[in-house]
């Protein structure tokens, strides 16, 4: 890693991409490479900007934060991801964590915790702001980062956990609205969900979707 670290800005708001990049730009040692509205402008210019960093929105619209951050741990080691959120709440969180995200900030920290959250997280550090630690906390107590003792079983295909929960909710006879509210994902991010496994399965259409559901075991017979 270079001595500068190049960091990308990923928000739907452009009044928060810009006072993010305003303000980096001042911090030692940090160089904005790429902003972008949505998960999938992120992993567009991840390849030409090559930062080191992507500061990650958790919503935002077509692509999530949490899915484009698993995304880009599919792509290797770099860009490391820190998340930013508004609300810290138990779900998006937790999802953002098992994605791969090494770091999280809430929106109104300041630029001493940024810079010492940049730094921590790209020499392989994790940084966790103290309110959103306290809210993890929370959601292991109550069980919600619990896995199964057991691995867990590879999917056929390649398919992903995700592509495999939207597979069974399709299975379930869900539209694509309905899977977005049951797993709190933007609709145009279940469709994205929804080309890549009948791509990976090689079904063409909702009803060979839900024969290969029941064939794999991702639906139970009535």
């Amino acid at each position: 890693m270079s001595e500068t670290i190049r960091v990308l800005i990923a928000d739907d708001q452009r009044v928060v991409r810009e006072g993010l990049a305003l303000l980096l730009g001042l911090l030692p040692g940090v160089e904005v490479v790429g902003s972008a509205a949505d998960g999938e402008g992120v992993l567009a210019q991840v390849p030409t900007a090559q930062p080191d960093i992507v500061l990650m929105d958790l919503r935002m619209p077509r692509c999530d934060g949490v899915e484009a951050t698993r995304r880009l741990r599919e792509l290797g080691e770099l860009p490391r991801v820190i998340a930013l959120t508004t609300y810290a709440d138990d779900r998006s969180l937790v999802e953002a964590l098992r994605a791969g995200a090494r770091g999280f900030l809430t929106k109104d920290a300041g630029a001493d915790e940024i810079l010492q959250a940049i730094r921590a997280v790209a020499h392989g550090d994790a940084a966790i702001d103290p309110a959103v630690q306290r809210q993890l906390v929370d959601a292991v107590a109550r069980g919600g980062l619990v896995e199964d003792a057991a691995p867990a079983k590879a999917l056929p295909d390649g398919l992903s956990p995700r592509e495999g929960e939207v597979l069974t909710l399709i299975a379930e006879g869900l539209s694509n609205a309905e899977i977005a509210e049951r797993l709190v994902l933007a609709e145009t991010t279940v469709k994205s969900h929804i080309n890549h496994l009948f791509t990976k399965t090689g079904v063409r259409d909702r009803a060979q979707a839900v024969a290969y559901a029941y064939r794999h075991g991702f639906a139970v017979q009535p």
